[in-house]
């Protein structure tokens, strides 16, 4: 059997429907899709933010695990607030929103402790409270 042939048997057992799309070829999606999921975003959002105030007004769990439990609903809005509103997934085509997500962030964090290590330096290297007051006429 030459490679031609057997490129002609194999041809029938592909599938060229609507299923078969190229990355980044989205199918049309109607508004109801749209509203559907920013409406599950929106009650995902309700519920943890609710779950996060529960949970810091009661007794439900050991209390010195509040604030771990805190952090963990906190993570779990910020993913819902990316997937359900921002639209980050991990299709080819938000390659780009990653990236440029990954990079403020980076800043961010540059900034934040940045800042909090020249504050921690500014302070070390002040002159004591006692020799200043001494230092006034």
């Amino acid at each position: 059997m030459s490679d031609l042939e057997r490129d002609q048997s194999l041809e029938g057992s592909w599938s060229h429907g609507e299923h078969d799309h190229s990355p980044g070829d989205e199918p049309a999606e109607d508004a109801g899709h749209w509203i559907r999921n920013a409406n599950l975003g929106l009650g995902f959002s309700v519920l943890l933010t609710v779950a996060a105030f529960a949970l810091a007004g009661s007794d439900i769990i050991y209390p010195p695990a509040v604030p771990v439990a805190l952090i963990v609903l906190a993570i779990a809005q910020m993913g819902v607030h990316l997937v359900f509103f921002l639209h980050i997934t991990t299709g080819p085509d938000n390659t780009n929103n990653v990236l440029a997500l990954v990079f403020g962030v980076m800043v961010v964090f540059l900034i934040v402790l940045g800042s909090i290590w020249i504050m921690d330096h500014l302070t070390q290297n002040m002159m004591p409270m006692e020799k200043m007051i001494e230092m006034q006429p």
